[in-house]
């Protein structure tokens, strides 16, 4: 006849795999798992990508200001800018749209 657990230890085998069970989970869907660890890294190159298409604008942007500075005017791109900005044109000028 083969012997049976005795409720203790039936209990101890039920606790010891319920936990287990958790702690799988955890590593698994938990705030600190493999997949909240997966959307952390594809975030991460997303922000990636943007800081560095904000850092290419603001290098241009500070090209810009440095040309139209006290420092060192660019004549053409005042002309430009300003063409832009108050819509004028020369009377020798052909538009093309």
């Amino acid at each position: 006849m083969p012997q049976r657990l005795s409720i203790g230890a039936t209990v101890f085998l039920v606790l010891t795999a319920a936990l287990g069970l958790y702690f799988a989970y955890a590593a698994v869907q938990g705030p600190s798992g493999i997949l909240r660890r997966i959307q952390i890294e594809a975030e991460t190159v997303e922000l990636r990508v943007a800081r560095d298409a904000l850092r290419d604008d603001v290098a241009r942007m500070q090209n810009l200001t440095h040309r139209l500075s006290d420092e060192y005017l660019d004549l053409d791109l005042l002309d430009e800018r300003a063409r832009e900005v108050l819509g004028v044109v020369r009377a020798d000028e052909v538009i093309l749209k």
